[in-house]
């Protein structure tokens, strides 16, 4: 049965909003850079977050908030894998998560393993961790991405202690396949590294596509793998603070079971309740209709790229509502984003910032109105036609 796609909020609305996307540039700045969407809330979380303000639920977050047995269900409706509710912890985002985990399974100094082009917080959250970057780009073999295995085990047999994996890919929407997430599993235990997945994105991915969780691509990966995640990309629940720490043996829930109490009272109650919400079976129609939003969108900007922007490399991505387009082409420079948005006046998000393999590429956030999208691009398009 098909679904019709959510529509966004119009824009005279959406520039309403407090929030990071609409109070960083001016009006006259159609904002495509952070990781923000235009569409309105689920109608659970309007209703739970309603109810809360109604009766003034504004206090801590218990001690058992319910979020564990939410996740797990939800988990097990999508991809079929249900983790152990007493596996699942919370914490205040998924960064929050990183950072704590990669405390606790590697000692200053240690290097840590990423594969870029990758969401530029991996970076600056490894380094609060005490440890080191090491980069493992992604294999690029001119139609997909995919994990640089054998660059992987040249690393970890050099000393790397941890991998922190984003699971599918930001930003590029590569979905990992299960051979891939295995292998990885695999070289961790021989190695006795850890893979920290970020998972954050997993239920954005597109059919055909399958998303693999990474606990759950091989009995290695449930041994040596912490997956953290949150509604809050899917939702847009940026704002509300709550994500979950994942695990799938007794060793590594003990790791996360002995992290400082203060990890999971930073789980704001509002971020708590909006992805109980989110999570919940009433909201999965909700998701649908945002699934097949994006994929409009996702496959529009291929259409407008080819006829605005020709010389634009772009791939339609297999999951979320990014799209990494490599405009080296036109001559923009090494960060083709502020010069994008001061002469067209359309705000995307920094290549470089995701590592060296973005000079000369954007980052454009397609979960907006199809025509809001489209002007976008025709502004841009308009660059190349100028004298």
């Amino acid at each position: 049965m098909s679904v019709s796609p959510l529509q966004a909020l119009p824009l005279d609305l959406l520039r309403q909003r407090s929030s990071t996307k609409w109070r960083s540039y001016g009006d006259d700045v159609i904002p495509m850079f952070v990781a923000e969407t235009d569409f309105p809330l689920a109608p659970a979380i309007t209703a739970a977050l309603t109810r809360a303000v109604e009766i003034g639920d504004t206090g801590y977050t218990p001690p058992r908030p319910g979020i564990d047995l939410d996740f797990a269900d939800f988990a097990a409706r999508r991809w079929g894998w249900r983790p152990d509710p007493a596996r699942i912890r919370w914490t205040g985002d998924v960064m929050m998560g990183v950072v704590e985990v990669l405390r606790a399974v590697t000692s200053p100094g240690d290097r840590v393993i990423v594969t870029p082009p990758v969401y530029p917080p991996f970076y600056d959250t490894v380094e609060e961790a005490g440890a080191v970057v090491e980069r493992v780009p992604l294999l690029d073999d001119g139609e997909r991405w995919s994990l640089d295995l054998d660059g992987i085990e040249r690393a970890l047999a050099g000393g790397a202690r941890a991998v922190l994996l984003c699971n599918p890919h930001n930003p590029t929407g590569t979905v990992h396949t299960r051979e891939s997430l295995a292998a990885l599993g695999r070289l961790a235990h021989r190695y006795g590294a850890t893979v920290v997945s970020d998972e954050i994105h997993a239920p954005l991915t597109h059919a055909p596509a399958v998303f693999t969780p990474f606990l759950d691509a091989a009995p290695e990966a449930a041994l040596v793998g912490y997956t953290v995640t949150s509604a809050s990309k899917t939702y847009n629940l940026a704002g509300l603070k709550c994500a979950v720490i994942v695990t799938g043996s007794d060793e590594t829930a003990a790791v996360v079971r002995a992290l400082p109490w203060e990890v999971e009272w930073r789980a704001g109650l509002f971020g708590v309740l909006a992805n109980r919400a989110a999570f919940a079976a009433e909201s999965d129609e909700w998701l649908e209709g945002l699934l097949a939003a994006l994929d409009e969108n996702r496959r529009l900007l291929a259409d407008l790229l080819a006829a605005h922007l020709p010389l634009a490399r772009y791939r339609v991505p297999e999951a979320g509502f990014l799209a990494w387009v490599d405009v080296s082409a036109y001559g923009w420079g090494d960060n083709p984003a502020p010069f994008v948005r001061r002469e067209a006046k359309v705000a995307l998000h920094h290549g470089p910032l995701f590592g060296a393999e973005g000079v000369g590429h954007v980052r454009i956030n397609v979960g907006c109105a199809p025509e809001v999208l489209r002007e976008a691009i025709e502004r841009i398009g308009r660059l190349v036609d100028r004298p």
